[in-house]
């Protein structure tokens, strides 16, 4: 369903597609009771030695729980991302298959959300600098991403220049509609499908695009944003016009379909992850995500795990839930979770007023227009579309400072007929709503005073329009915090701070397919573009999958955790008005870590942070015990019956810290920490707390760290006590490691909050 067209950027990135007719029909091959998918879980240890394969077991124990063949009722055979299948089952099939020697745990098939050119060098991602060049732009790195598609003949995947294929590469590129294996080569070097779970659902559902391509465009946009290759003379309609590139254009893309426009499901989600692990991907980008479920029955999360054991690094989106608290999803402790910020670019065009004076206000219109003056007229809240019909052809003024009531005035305007429309708001977050299908310029309230009062004074107020499709560089403040990117703590693992960091997520130009449903309406007025601009944490996700892999190009041997705390503790918390970063859901104050983590990532500090908090998978098993989890509940998530849980710890080894107090009661809270020292061999570091709050005070124990060797580590401990004042619900801090010789500096987000579930 195409969305309201001024809405369509944004909703695109926001789309929640559900699972498709979650049952069966009695007349299915299944027998007469109704079945549904579900992902059953199993301890592969538990699998007899007689089985040749997985699959074969888990047919067998489908085969011993119902009637008929089994083979119909197999969805999918996990090999790598957990350890089990899912299969359409009927509630006393399922009891059946709880009696089966190995069964671990259950969960019932569910659908996902999606998260949905300058961004390159907002973020120094210079051509011949940093990171790019140490990295040679992530040569050989190979991006698995896990979306809608991709359209193949994007020149964002066009191969000139690409190394040939690493022998190591198991993937391949699967036939399909409209898709063979030719459309594959040294940038696109794998692409699959997986549906079987929505077609188990619903057997007589038709596939639109049975195949890797995409006809959605969430993909297309998500795999060039992280790893697409250099266009020269990109631009939407004119806007944001220059050459486009992926965080890592040399790195290699896989891309997985799993999301449909006629649904999803949770079992096609961890059948391309599971795939993506055996074709031998570096690192998955993930623009999607599952909510309100605990770490034992969400889909990534736990698939994620098998990834990180692999040694491959996951980038998640947050959501886009924002500004309320704990809102986001993806608070895996194993995973990197990406928040959306904006950057310094705005995109514009002017009204000159009949005095003379021009005016730049936001826009992103691209269709024809009048340069000719029009009539000029004042219509408040524009809340009456019957008194907007009687002004069609003139530009239409409207004032609101209520909060919501933009959209409404633009569907006012667009279902009256009314011929162009002036918005003045104090909203100052407008990406959802700026391209809109008539002429339209949104100012503030301070710029709209200049209109007012000419048209007050006016006995014949006119205007035009001029300049649709201009864009600016260099705005201030950037980066922000978008309103819609969805915060912290993580309902799933609250003891962790989340997210992690935050990357360019908000009007992000990118590759697009041409056949989308918003291409389609965007065709209809002004031919067809193969660049779209697109907001939502969906975005943010996949820069920094990009950035991982320029990370991992120069450092082969490091963790997903020791990526991750690179990013986290070399990212930046200042503005470039060097004023800490602003939160757009809050009414421009400043920015908290429940937002933004440990800052904006900066990805050529990231590739020599000095100081690494790394983890390992038995650490996360430590925190998984710390959390009370069950036996079987762990086994679901780490697909092992041999760990154990004699240290279990909410403390990990993380950079950053989370404590929760209660008000007006004293709190003492401990951490424990370790650092490894990747930086000079010889070096000594120097820890500093900025202030808290007077009720609250943080201390570090040794204050002074000494590495005599590269890879040495360290353990500090740090004390965060007091009372949390009755007029506060978050303070927050940092604990900054300084290298004495000023090469380093690694920087820790503290929080203290009373918020808990």
């Amino acid at each position: 369903m195409l969305p309201n067209f001024f809405l369509s950027l944004l909703l695109l990135s926001l789309l929640n597609f559900p699972l498709a007719n979650g049952r069966l029909s009695s007349s299915s091959s299944t027998g007469s009771a109704e079945t549904e998918v579900y992902i059953v879980f199993m301890d592969k240890s538990a699998m007899p030695r007689a089985y040749s394969d997985h699959q074969s077991w888990h047919l067998n124990t489908i085969a011993s729980s119902v009637t008929g063949e089994p083979i119909s009722r197999l969805v999918y055979s996990y090999a790598n991302a957990i350890s089990g299948f899912s299969a359409a089952l009927s509630d006393s099939e399922l009891e059946a298959v709880k009696n089966f020697p190995g069964y671990v745990s259950s969960v019932k098939d569910t659908g996902v959300r999606l998260d949905t050119t300058r961004s390159y060098q907002f973020l120094g991602l210079n051509s011949g600098t940093g990171v790019s060049k140490d990295s040679n732009y992530g040569e050989d790195v190979i991006i698995g991403v896990v979306d809608t598609g991709i359209w193949p003949e994007n020149d964002s995947f066009k191969d000139e220049g690409m190394k040939e294929i690493p022998v190591r590469w198991k993937g391949k590129c699967e036939t399909g509609v409209s898709f063979n294996s030719s459309m594959c080569n040294k940038k696109l070097i794998g692409a699959r499908y997986f549906n079987r779970g929505i077609l188990a659902a619903n057997p007589r559902l038709k596939i639109s695009m049975n195949s890797a391509r995409d006809s959605e465009g969430h993909g297309t946009h998500t795999s060039s944003t992280a790893a697409g290759s250099v266009v020269s003379g990109a631009s939407f309609f004119g806007y944001g016009s220059g050459t486009a590139t992926g965080a890592a254009p040399r790195a290699k893309v896989a891309i997985y379909k799993a999301v449909w426009e006629e649904g999803t499901s949770s079992s096609d989600i961890i059948a391309a992850i599971d795939q993506a692990i055996e074709d031998g991907v570096d690192v998955i980008s993930l623009s999607l995500g599952f909510d309100d479920h605990p770490l034992y029955t969400d889909p990534i999360a736990i698939a994620s795990f098998a990834a990180m054991e692999k040694g491959i690094f996951v980038s998640t989106s947050a959501g886009n839930d924002g500004p309320n608290l704990a809102s986001l999803h993806n608070g895996t402790p194993w995973v990197l979770t990406v928040a959306a910020a904006t950057m310094d670019r705005e995109f514009k065009g002017t009204l000159v007023l009949g005095n003379g004076v021009a005016l730049d206000g936001l826009s992103l219109f691209y269709g024809d227009y009048s340069s000719a003056d029009l009539p000029l007229v004042f219509m408040a809240n524009c809340d009456d579309e019957d008194l907007l019909r009687k002004e069609q052809h003139k530009i239409a003024v409207c004032s609101s400072d209520s909060d919501g009531l933009l959209g409404n005035q633009i569907n006012s305007i667009k279902n009256s007929g009314v011929n162009a429309g002036v918005f003045v708001t104090d909203d100052n977050d407008l990406s959802s709503l700026i391209q809109v299908g008539f002429p339209a310029l949104f100012y503030s309230p301070e710029q709209g005073r200049k209109i007012l009062s000419y048209l007050k004074n006016s006995s014949d107020p006119k205007a035009h329009f001029s300049n649709f499709g201009y864009t600016v560089i260099g705005t201030q403040p950037a980066p922000q915090l978008a309103s819609y990117s969805s915060r912290g703590p993580s309902r799933s693992c609250p003891y962790i701070l989340k997210p992690d960091i935050i990357a360019p997520g908000d009007l992000i130009l990118a590759s697009w397919p041409p056949i989308s449903p918003l291409t389609k309406e965007l065709d209809v007025r002004n031919g067809s573009n193969n660049f779209n601009l697109a907001s939502g944490t969906s975005m943010a996700c996949p820069h920094a999958a990009g950035i991982a892999a320029l990370i991992k190009a120069v450092h082969r041997d490091w963790s997903p955790a020791a990526i991750r705390s690179a990013m986290m503790t070399t990212a930046y918390q200042l503005d470039n008005t060097r004023t800490p970063i602003k939160d757009l859901g809050f009414q421009n104050r400043a920015a908290n870590p429940l937002g933004i983590g440990a800052g904006h990532i900066d990805p050529n500090k990231a590739l020599n942070p000095g100081l690494i908090y790394d983890s390992s998978s038995q650490d996360y098993i430590n925190l998984l015990c710390g959390l009370n989890f069950t036996a079987n509940q762990i086994k679901t998530i780490t697909r092992s019956v041999t760990f154990h849980c004699s240290t279990p710890s909410l403390d990990l080894n993380y950079p950053s810290f989370i404590a929760y107090f209660e008000t007006n009661s004293y709190t003492v809270k401990e951490f424990h920490r370790t650092v490894t020292n990747v930086g000079n061999g010889n070096s000594v570091y120097v820890a500093k707390i900025s202030i808290f709050d007077s009720s609250v005070k943080v201390s570090v124990s040794p204050e002074r760290l000494e590495f005599r060797d590269k890879y040495e580590k360290k353990s500090f401990k740090v004390i965060v006590e007091g009372a949390m004042p009755l007029n506060s619900s978050v303070l927050h801090a940092s604990l900054v490691w300084t290298e004495t010789m000023g090469k380093y500096t690694v920087t820790s987000p503290i929080v203290v909050t009373r918020f808990l579930h």
